[in-house]
């Protein structure tokens, strides 16, 4: 078995890593690519870090099972098929999935965390940064929290202030310039998603010869 290709993908909560993740995983079969996302790996709401006005704190590298995520990206190297159930962010309103994630020629890591957590960053292969302003970050931030994990009005904006903004600027700022692609999508992606696609297809062809 030949050694997957494995790029990193990360960027500000509300950059639109889901939305990049979705339009890349159209231009390939399940069986050339799989994507394993750190929210899938976040610790139980009572392992969560509590600020000083008693909200608890999930935008710290803390706040997840980093041994867990690295031992599963290194199992789908090895060729391994991983099942993780899904993590819903205590949205009541949605019901866990199991995942299955097969191994395949090529593996995205999705997450905020992935080049701090040192261990993760040095198996990959291409590190994308997708890069978006402030204020559209957040006006995303809002429809996603309040849609899809049923969040708050108030408990989003003071989490996005709070906790998001600080971790940006600590934990993923700083890795920016590590990246070997920097994708802008103040606006949209397009072309940044075709170069990754064409890149991608490259490897693949020479994985096949």
């Amino acid at each position: 078995m030949q050694k997957p290709f494995l790029i990193g993908l990360t960027g500000v909560s509300g950059s639109g890593k889901t939305t990049f993740l979705k339009r890349l995983e159209t231009a390939f079969t399940k069986e050339e690519l799989c994507v394993i996302s750190q929210d899938n790996y976040y610790k139980p709401r009572e392992e969560q870090i509590i600020d000083k006005e008693g909200v608890h704190n999930f935008d710290l590298p803390t706040s997840i099972n980093q041994e867990e995520f690295h031992r599963d990206i290194v199992a789908l190297t090895e060729g391994k098929t991983v099942l993780r159930e899904e993590y819903t962010f205590n949205n009541a309103l949605a019901a866990p999935t199991m995942l299955e994630l097969p191994s395949c020629p090529i593996i995205l890591i999705e997450g905020i965390f992935i080049y701090h957590y040192k261990e993760i960053k040095e198996l990959m292969d291409l590190k994308l940064f997708l890069h978006v302003k402030e204020t559209t970050a957040l006006s995303r931030r809002i429809r996603r929290d309040r849609i899809e994990r049923n969040y708050p009005l108030d408990d989003v904006l003071y989490r996005y202030e709070k906790h998001v903004l600080p971790t940006y600027e600590r934990y993923i700022k700083p890795f920016v310039h590590e990246a070997d692609l920097i994708i802008n999508n103040s606006q949209n992606f397009d072309m940044g998603l075709d170069v990754v696609v064409n890149y991608l297809k490259k490897i693949l062809a020479e994985k096949k010869v």
